[in-house]
Formats: C-alpha cells, structure tokens, sequence
C-alpha cells in the first residue's frame, strides 16, 4: 500500500516538473530568437493578440504581435505536437514489442515514412491533391514499413527481439536507399527533399497544425484506451492470451496507432529521430512500466525535450539554423549506444 502511495506521489511530482519545465520553455521559445523580445513585451504582445492588451504599441514593438501569430507559436506547437506524436509512438513500440530499444527510426517506420513522402515530393502529378497528398502518403509508407519489419522479423509466430531490430535496421536501410535513388533521379527537387530528411521545424504554419493535431490526438486517445493491454503484453503472450487478450490483434491496432501518430508528425516536421527512443526509456526510469502513467510522462517530456531541442536549432547560430534532427541525432546518438552497453552488461 505505501510503494502504490509512493508511486502515485512521485508520479504527480514528475508530472508537475513536466508541466512546470513545459510552460518555462514555451515562454522562452516565444521570447528568444533572431529578434529577440523581453518576457514582457511577449505577454503584453500576446494579450493584444486576444484583444486583452493596451492598445498602446509602447509596450512592445508593433511587429511583435504578428510575429508570433506568424511565425513563433506555429512553431512552438508544431514542435510540441511532433515531439508528444514521436515519443507516444516509441513508447508504444516499445511496449508491444517488450523491446526498449524499438521506436519509429530504428524499426525503419520512420524511413518509411520518409520514402512515402519523397514521392509525394518528386511525383508531380500527385500535387493536384494538395496539402495532403504528403501526410497521406507518408502514412501509407510508415504503416507499409512497420507491417513489414513485423512480418520479416516473426518467425513460427513469435518475434525477438533482436531480429525485430536487426529487420528494421534491414527494412530502413533498404527504403532510405530507395529513397536516395529518388533523390538523384530528381535533381530538381533534390534540395526539398535533403531539407525534409534533415528535419525542421522552419516551415510551421496553422495550417499544418490543424492537419496533424487532430490525428496525433486520436492516435494518442487510442493508445491510452489500449494501455491496460500493452501492460499485460509485458507479462508475455502466452499470460495475455489467458487473460483473454489477443495478442495479435492488440499488436496490430497499437502498430496502425503508432504509424498514423509517427506519420503525422513526420509529414511536417521530416525525420527526426531518437526522440521515440530517449524520451520513453527516460520516463520509465521515472514513473515506472505502467503505460496508463508512463504514456502521459512521454508525450509531456517529449514535447519539452523537441521544444528545447528546436529552441537551440534557430538560437544557436542565429540568424542561421541548424536542422533539429541533426541536435537530436547528436544526443540520441551516444544514448542509444548507451542503452546497448546497458542491455549486454558490458
């Protein structure tokens, strides 16, 4: 009863941290920046922009309204959406394989989903479906790829975990190359592509948030709903299976889940990886396996973490920007060989 009690206190005390930690960077991702604003000027900014403010432009500069419309706040939430999309799906990944080091760019959805969207790029007469002929598409190669890392990697219908990771290095190897093909068939739209594949936030705007919020938010639902199950696939298929869970079924649907949610936010923000990989096994170090808390942890840390990560990007060479997928390699790097290390005992 006091380990439930005390599970419960520290759970609330992360989930506060989190919450604390998530509005700090937001208002300094709002106020930092190649034209740069005061924490002041940024509130008083804001309250115009809903009607509340003076209407004195003494307060603040008077572009200051519009640039946060514009620019600044599309790319805080796109940042924020993407990172809460990549982390649930690496905790879900994670959870119905039993495998810490799943997540979407390692089991090659990811590039999946990047192929999927290099078509849409380089095919010219799939621009006639307009916004969404690229979210669309890149669905399709996430949930193609997942499916497909799954069915190479299951053999007389049980699935390791080594060969899931080595079928998804395999299936991601083989699209990205695929996907690099493309790229020099099509010169011209070679620079689009690099720039997608990079990943960044630089190209955020309402519209595409109102495309992939929705999405992310269903698929996160979701996933909460199929919480209970994913902790009973810890204990095993076979104690699932007596437990009357289909374990079959209940992999399939949180995979069709996970792909949407990593497709959505790829589709807008290009590849960016190890945040589905850092962000989960953090998290479970801190609130524990149990998916109905360890998923609502996930999606605050990692949207704090791509935030601060996309913060960097645009400050620290300003007024150039330094891709965000390039900050999060370079940290995911190092921790996943850590988590290797971690798991052979070495």
């Amino acid at each position: 009863m006091a380990t439930s009690q005390t599970r419960r206190r520290n759970y609330r005390l992360v989930m506060a941290i989190l919450v604390a930690a998530l509005a700090a960077a937001v208002l300094t991702a709002a106020v930092v920046g190649a034209a740069g604003l005061s924490i002041g000027q940024a509130l008083h900014a804001f309250a115009a922009l809903l009607g509340r403010g003076p209407d004195a432009t003494g307060d603040f500069p008077e572009w200051a309204p519009r640039l946060l419309l514009d620019l600044r706040l599309p790319r805080i939430v796109l940042a924020l959406v993407v990172g809460a999309a990549l982390s649930t799906a690496g905790a879900s990944f994670q959870g119905i394989f039993r495998n810490p080091l799943a997540e979407p760019y390692l089991l090659g959805v990811s590039a999946g989903a990047a192929l999927g969207a290099t078509v849409a790029i380089v095919w010219k007469p799939l621009t006639a479906l307009g916004i969404y002929t690229l979210p669309l598409l890149a669905f399709v190669g996430a949930v193609l790829a997942a499916f497909l890392v799954y069915r190479v990697a299951t053999i007389g219908g049980h699935t390791s975990a080594s060969s899931l990771l080595l079928s998804g290095v395999a299936v991601g190897s083989t699209l990205t190359a695929i996907t690099s093909f493309l790229m020099v068939a099509t010169e011209r739209d070679l620079h689009t592509v690099v720039v997608w594949l990079m990943g960044g936030l630089t190209t955020a705007t309402w519209t595409k948030i109102y495309i992939t919020l929705p999405v992310v938010v269903v698929g996160f639902i979701y996933i909460m709903l199929m919480s209970r199950r994913m902790n009973l696939l810890l204990m095993g298929e076979e104690r699932a299976r007596e437990l009357g869970i289909d374990s079959r079924r209940t992999r399939r649907n949180l995979m069709v889940a996970a792909s949407l949610t990593t497709a959505a936010a790829v589709a807008f923000s290009g590849l960016i990886g190890f945040i589905g990989l850092m962000v989960p096994h953090i998290m479970r170090l801190l609130v524990g396996p149990d998916h109905r808390r360890l998923l609502p942890a996930t999606a605050l840390f990692g949207a704090l973490l791509l935030l601060a990560a996309d913060t960097v990007a645009r400050t620290a060479m300003a007024p150039a920007e330094i891709p965000v997928g390039i900050i999060t390699a370079a940290v995911g790097g190092p921790f996943f060989l850590y988590l290797l290390r971690a798991r052979k005992g070495l």
